[in-house]
């Protein structure tokens, strides 16, 4: 009951914030003069660099007075566009191109690392614990004591196999 409740509440106050988001004044416009350009992979006025969601919702810089004349150019014939000018409208809608986003980081290297300085801890804690910590085994582990128990059990027939089993 305690938890419908707490859910009915939060879903008040979640859709009353949502609606009085844009007029609230305690939340500036993170975008500044960006323009919005789609919807977004979760419906957030946001920029990331996706390969699943490959469209942000703004471009990634803001307009600037040589970049709304670029615009203005792309709107005509792209042919009359230079490599030159085509990049920077690329660069100022995205941060990245693919190959530079989905590149190795050498990420990895550090999670090895620290998997193995866990294991030389976990080794060095079991070493120093069977050294200092366990007393040492007991007589009857040596080779030769459970070879005399073992010759032992069969002259006392302790736990004798029968059935099946037992026939050759």
């Amino acid at each position: 009951m305690a938890n419908k409740l707490l859910l009915s509440y939060l879903r008040q106050n979640t859709s009353m914030c949502v609606r009085g988001l844009s007029a609230m004044p305690e939340f500036p416009n993170k975008i500044g003069n960006r323009d919005v350009v789609g919807n977004g992979w979760n419906g957030e006025e946001a920029y990331l660099d996706r390969s699943d969601f490959p469209l942000p919702a703004i471009r990634f810089k803001a307009n600037t007075p040589d970049i709304m004349a670029l615009r203005e150019k792309e709107k005509g014939d792209w042919k009359k566009l230079s490599i030159e000018e085509k990049k920077i409208l690329y660069r100022a809608s995205f941060r990245q191109t693919f190959s530079e986003f989905l590149a190795p980081t050498g990420e990895w290297r550090g999670h090895i690392g620290i998997a193995l300085i866990g294991v030389s801890f976990s080794l060095l804690t079991y070493i120093l614990l069977k050294i200092y910590a366990f007393p040492p085994l007991p007589e009857s582990f040596n080779e030769e004591n459970r070879l005399a128990q073992l010759e032992r059990m069969k002259l006392l027939q302790v736990n004798p196999i029968a059935g099946i089993s037992s026939k050759n």
